[in-house]
């Protein structure tokens, strides 16, 4: 027997798919703890997609383009916005773009954000989609993705792991890695570099008696920077 359709207010959005798989601890800090900062680079994202957003609808070569389209999948618990969807054929065979401002990435979270809203449609039009593509801004360069069966499962866990983040209301320590980190806007909220290197105990306890700190050779220094 298939599951009750869960309540509109309890879909979570679907760029948390992306948040967990580049870092859990950034998802957790974002969906779970509710918090959030700006940088260079998620508001250079934010412009592109309100210039996407703008568009408006248009036909060309047979080809209806929507933008802003609301998703939604009760199966996923899962809820957003596709920046575009096109629109094939008589039969309207949906194909989603997803606009990114960077260039394509090593790992696949844009993939699985991607293959998220095209389960989405596939369950608000009720007919299959094969494949979807990503449009870099720094590229200029649409890249096509196929929604193969190792995508979908990838993201139908993902979406399992940031449901059930988010039910048990779990952050997860932070780890630190320098490339990731240093980008990413939440940086000074997470603070990676001082909690996942804590102060050993004998230091604490010293400090706790307010004795001197050892001025060098301790291993201390990344703790004493802001992180």
């Amino acid at each position: 027997m298939d599951a009750a359709p869960m309540d509109t207010d309890d879909l979570l959005p679907l760029s948390a798919l992306q948040h967990h798989l580049f870092c859990p601890r950034q998802c957790a800090l974002i969906h779970v703890e509710r918090q959030w900062r700006e940088n260079r680079l998620t508001a250079e994202g934010r412009l592109l997609h309100e210039s996407v957003d703008a568009g408006g609808r248009e036909v060309r070569g047979g080809v209806r383009t929507v933008r802003s389209m609301p998703l939604r999948s009760h199966r996923l618990g899962l809820a957003g916005v596709a920046d575009v969807v096109e629109l094939h054929g008589p039969e309207r065979r949906p194909f989603p773009v997803e606009y990114k401002r960077g260039r394509p990435k090593a790992h696949r979270a844009d993939e699985v954000q991607l293959c998220a809203q095209a389960i989405c449609l596939e369950e608000m039009f009720g007919t299959a989609i094969a494949e979807g593509a990503l449009f870099y801004g720094e590229t200029r360069r649409r890249v096509a993705v196929a929604l193969d069966a190792a995508l979908r499962d990838l993201t139908e866990r993902t979406a399992a792991a940031v449901r059930e983040m988010v039910r048990t209301g779990t952050t997860p320590p932070p780890v630190y890695e320098a490339r990731k980190c240093q980008s990413c806007s939440m940086l000074d909220l997470c603070r990676p570099r001082r909690l996942s290197h804590p102060p050993a105990v004998a230091l604490w306890l010293a400090r706790q008696l307010g004795e001197p700190d050892r001025p060098e050779g301790d291993g201390e220094t990344a703790d004493t920077r802001s992180p």
